[in-house]
């Protein structure tokens, strides 16, 4: 009787302090969010009341709207989740082909390529900046433009084509760590899966599209919801290749001087600043509440987590 009660005190003691840890956790990561909303919401008289810590006493959506148009928000936002969707699935495709070859395939030098691709993964892309900006701003494969036209190549900036072109050959951002992710995954696999294909006639690329793809689905999941928000995310590629097209990253990085002249109250200014932060995180928040099912189990199964 006294070992039931004990152990009925342990389990209940260990619940109860998973439940604090969990709450803990949950409110340290929160905060920044609820706060952000919070101050997003508050009225002009609002600003200095030091009463007030989280529910504003004249909450108004001015502050959103204001910034809505200052950031010319529906084009950024347009154009960020079509350059984001774009490379999320190109990223996907080449990542996950360059995966099962590094998974499943043998051959002389495998070990030494994907040395090179954990390479990447490590690499500041700071460090490569300059060399990167110069491949896309003279942009000549194999010297055929100079050699058919004497031009030093043509310049891709400010077009989606860095992105494209970075997307497919596998080397765009954190490509790296997809690669590791669907290695990872397709080891995992039974090899009689391949055994029986080959059996059939199956040659490598069909066996992988039409046996080892389908049962990819957690990693695909999980690459293309990384690739995605790291992409939304992103504002070092999208500020060395785009110069016109007005993005969600780069609006809110000038957001403070596009404030400047229409917000001198320095209390107001930072009230719009967290305005505009809510507007750019607020797609991904959606985003999340959809597919937050298929990310968790996408990352538990492809294997990211232990």
């Amino acid at each position: 009787m006294l070992v039931t009660a004990a152990g009925k005190i342990k389990a209940w003691s260990w619940a109860l302090f998973r439940t604090v840890l969990v709450m803990g956790i949950g409110y340290v990561i929160l905060y920044p969010i609820l706060l952000k909303i919070s101050l997003a919401l508050r009225g002009k008289e609002d600003i200095y009341d030091q009463t007030i810590i989280w529910f504003p006493k004249h909450a108004t959506l001015d502050n959103l709207a204001f910034v809505l148009d200052k950031m010319n928000y529906m084009d950024a936002l347009l154009n960020t989740i079509g350059i984001s969707a774009m490379a999320a699935v190109l990223q996907t495709a080449s990542c996950a082909l360059a995966g099962y070859g590094f998974g499943r395939l043998k051959y002389p030098g495998q070990g030494l390529l994907f040395m090179l691709v954990v390479f990447t993964i490590i690499v500041p892309p700071q460090t490569i900046m300059i060399p990167t900006y110069m491949h896309f701003r003279y942009f000549d494969p194999l010297g055929l433009v100079e050699l058919f036209t004497g031009r030093p190549g043509v310049s891709l900036l400010d077009t989606h084509w860095p992105f494209v072109l970075s997307s497919i050959t596998a080397t765009g951002l954190k490509n790296g760590l997809y690669i590791y992710i669907f290695k990872q995954f397709f080891r995992s696999l039974p090899g009689e899966l391949e055994e029986a294909a080959l059996v059939d006639g199956a040659g490598i690329f069909k066996t992988f599209y039409r046996v080892m793809l389908p049962n990819a689905m957690p990693a695909i999941i999980t690459v293309v919801l990384f690739s995605f928000v790291w992409q939304y995310n992103d504002s070092f590629y999208v500020s060395m290749y785009l110069t016109d097209t007005k993005v969600l990253s780069m609006q809110l990085a000038s957001l403070p001087g596009l404030l400047a002249a229409d917000s001198p109250e320095y209390m107001l200014t930072s009230i719009r600043l967290n305005a505009g932060t809510v507007l750019v995180i607020i797609p991904l928040m959606i985003f999340y509440l959809f597919l937050q099912k298929h990310f968790v189990e996408g990352v538990e199964r492809s294997g990211i987590v232990g």
